[in-house]
């Protein structure tokens, strides 16, 4: 752990750039060429920031005029890691720094994408916003519901283009699928069920000394103050101090897709939701491997109300509409997707590139297309953020803040009733639940000094 002198010290240094930034936008609309070059820094080195963020800013580098100047990442071996192949593949060895906030100190630095652990999102995002940068943000966009309401709050007051990491918003297959939805193409939509069936190892805790090269206090960040856990930089996603479980994890897109497809643009007004602990006792993961969930989002049709279905596993399990054998996922393991249930037939997506309907009683293929090997759409994803950023319209984004925040509330408020273990009433308006002070509290979490939420953006 981090020595007492140092930590006094390292927590100066926060108080000194940890409140706001009041930085004037990198890129305002009255003064950036469409031709001006993205200079981005990316936070976060894992699999998702280090392979897939920036892979697409490598193949978008010379189509959007991008490139990654800066690099962040609380282990000094994985950032020298990542730099080297930064300069291989744009020729330039990149800024680097542990602690974030050196990069968005850096003026000459327009956009950030983020792609650490959930429990830090909401924080970084703000100061990004503070900072004028604009934001990638992985998903879900929060840890808890309070958050996404403070990022959205950060994105308007300081007029950034934030983009969630929900990419199947920039599928063409997928927005021509949802187009079809609302075109009517299996009638009235009544229903929708999303499901993730994951075959996931679980992990024990390894707790030991930190090992060199890593600034374990940065990782916790405003989490609880904790001794060093291999199981939390390796499965953080699985544990309620950093991550959201499954519902949280892949079920977001699932989600988000319901949600765009079914038009709800509120929270739920009820939700209920039971999990039970992975099957596996060898595992320390404190989040669900089995979970269920119900929700109803009040209804603009003729007053009716609509059910969203959801279902995480984390076993050996069936196909579900054919998703998962005929219609593979991208991994060709496992079982994942959503089906949108209406009065004519119904329509499955059961990856990130594809849709299929079914018509009539006898389920006869109707209109359908799908891109081979199911790509994840990080290229699309990333290029309409880099174009929204140059037209300065939030409108131009496919997965806004807000509508990140709707999605990632649906989860949290399914985990909330998953914890207490009864159904929920929610005032979608206020954002609080009816009657209920015990679930209030789970809306947000306390956070560890210096890395506080602020109560004003």
């Amino acid at each position: 752990m981090m020595r007492k002198e140092d930590r006094r010290t390292f927590l100066r240094q926060a108080a000194a750039v940890g409140t706001v930034w009041t930085a004037a936008p990198a890129i305002a609309k009255s003064s950036q060429s469409p031709n001006e070059r993205i200079r981005t820094a990316v936070v976060g080195l894992g699999g998702r920031g280090r392979y897939s963020l920036c892979g697409a800013i490598y193949q978008l580098a010379k189509e959007e005029n991008v490139e990654i100047v800066g690099l962040s990442d609380c282990d000094q071996h994985r950032m020298e890691a990542a730099a080297k192949e930064v300069e291989q593949h744009l020729g330039v060895r990149p800024r680097l720094e542990v602690d974030m906030r050196r990069l968005l100190e850096d003026k000459s630095i327009h956009a950030i994408l983020l792609a650490t652990p959930n429990h830090w999102h909401a924080l970084q995002t703000i100061w990004a916003c503070q900072a004028g940068k604009d934001v990638y943000v992985e998903k879900p966009a929060s840890h808890n519901l309070r958050e996404g309401r403070k990022m959205v709050e950060a994105a308007r007051k300081y007029q950034r283009m934030v983009q969630v990491g929900t990419q199947c918003r920039s599928s063409p297959k997928i927005r021509e699928g949802i187009a079809k939805l609302h075109q009517g193409v299996i009638g009235r939509v009544y229903m929708a069920r999303g499901i993730a069936f994951k075959l996931r190892a679980g992990g024990k805790n390894a707790i030991g000394p930190v090992p060199e090269g890593m600034n374990w206090d940065l990782w916790l960040g405003p989490a609880p103050e904790a001794p060093y856990n291999q199981l939390a930089v390796t499965r953080w996603r699985f544990l309620k101090a950093y991550g959201n479980g499954e519902l949280g994890d892949q079920g977001v897109h699932q989600v988000d897709m319901i949600r765009w497809g079914l038009r709800l643009d509120q929270h739920p007004i009820r939700i209920q939701s039971l999990g039970a602990s992975n099957f596996r006792p060898a595992s320390d993961e404190d989040t669900p491997g089995q979970q269920t969930m119900t929700a109803k989002f009040a209804g603009k049709d003729e007053g009716r109300d609509l059910l969203v279905h959801f279902e995480t596993r984390d076993g050996f399990t069936n196909d579900e509409a054919g998703m998962g054998i005929k219609y593979p996922f991208v991994d060709h393991r496992n079982v994942c997707g959503v089906i949108f249930f209406g009065t004519e037939g119904y329509m499955i997506i059961p990856d990130y590139s594809s849709y299929y309907t079914f018509l009539g009683p006898n389920r006869e293929l109707g209109p359908h297309d799908s891109v081979p090997e199911a790509p994840m759409m990080d290229q699309d994803h990333v290029r309409n953020w880099l174009r929204a950023i140059r037209s300065r319209r939030r409108e131009d984004l496919s997965a806004d803040i807000e509508e990140g925040h709707l999605s990632a509330a649906v989860c949290h408020l399914a985990n909330i009733a998953c914890t207490l273990e009864r159904t929920l009433r929610f005032d979608a308006a206020a954002e609080k639940f009816v009657g209920d002070p015990d679930a209030d509290k789970l809306l947000s979490r306390q956070y560890r000094p210096p890395y506080l939420l602020p109560e004003q953006v």
